[in-house]
């Protein structure tokens, strides 16, 4: 494989993606990098040293300098304050727009071709941003959402029923956040329909505690927000790009006359390869399906037209 990757943000959820993007021993080289002195160079020389007990060979760079991230094949920006209690994602617009601003405007520069995954809150807008920012084709700027989304529908469904998480196959569309779309025509359980299996108001419940899935963590946590599951989700959707899968992943994209939505960024089931975005799959959706889509469509198209201006 080979290659060089670039996680920016060195909090617990860019580590914890730097350390699954070495672990999984593809790369030559992961860079991680920070505004702050010393943490990065920190956190990679402690990952290197992990390497003859965990068997990889990537090596772990950590910089506070842009320069050492250049000709990067793919970069995750994490970059971003995380939510506190009681607040929303759209609570951190502002500072976060800034930031994803000024992250997006390096990238630019040192790694033109790079496909860019972004994770900062509030995801859908972010994206829209870095994409904006960045001038790069929209099919290569994508957002990581639909994954830990439905991955938090999946292990939910899973419990409740006491089935091994492999036996379930749930999938979320929409937004990040209060328009996500569930979609109960497409999760099963070893091959039969959820809604077979749990009563309607199970499933709404369980829905619901999907939806709120991040800020019932933060409620717990007092300080910080998730990162376990969601750099797993970053890390795979990494993985994908440079293996050129094709894997087909619910994914912030750029949505362009599919759904018979367009101009906008969304979460969407999307093959993921070499270039970012191969295509937007268009799966069959009930009526109410697609009309909480287009919802979504239109809530989050208000919010990306706000942030362009931040």
């Amino acid at each position: 494989m080979g290659g060089k990757v670039t996680v920016v943000g060195a909090g617990f959820y860019g580590s914890t993606t730097a350390q699954r993007l070495a672990e999984y021993d593809i790369f030559d080289t992961v860079v991680l990098t920070d505004i702050i002195e010393g943490k990065p160079q920190g956190l990679a020389l402690d990952l290197n040293q992990s390497r003859p007990i965990e068997g990889f060979e990537t090596t772990v760079v950590g910089t506070n300098d842009y320069a050492d991230t250049e000709g990067s094949d793919v970069v995750v920006i994490t970059a971003g304050l995380p939510r506190k209690p009681g607040m929303s994602r759209l609570d951190l617009i502002e500072v976060n727009a800034k930031i994803v601003r000024q992250v997006s405007e390096n990238i630019a520069k040192t790694s033109p071709e790079a496909v860019v995954i972004v994770v900062s809150n509030p995801l859908d807008e972010m994206t829209a941003l870095a994409s904006n920012v960045l001038g790069f084709p929209r099919s290569r700027v994508i957002g990581q959402a639909g994954l830990l989304d439905t991955a938090r529908f999946t292990n939910f469904v899973a419990v409740e029923l006491g089935v091994p998480v492999k036996s379930v196959r749930t999938l979320t569309l929409g937004s990040h956040g209060d328009t996500m779309v569930p979609v109960p025509s497409h999760s099963t359980v070893d091959g039969k329909p959820l809604a077979d299996l749990l009563p309607a108001d199970k499933i709404e419940e369980l829905v619901t505690r999907t939806r709120n899935g991040g800020a019932e963590v933060v409620a717990l946590l007092k300080t910080g927000s998730a990162y376990y599951a969601p750099s797993a989700a970053a890390a795979r959707m990494v993985k994908a790009v440079a293996e050129d899968s094709g894997a087909v992943i619910p994914a912030c994209a750029w949505v362009d006359g599919e759904f018979g939505i367009a101009g906008v960024y969304l979460g969407v089931p999307a093959e993921i390869g070499r270039g970012g975005v191969k295509k937007v799959v268009e799966i069959d959706l009930s009526d109410q399906e697609k009309a909480a889509l287009v919802t979504a469509a239109e809530a989050v198209r208000a919010k990306q037209a706000d942030v362009a201006n931040l």
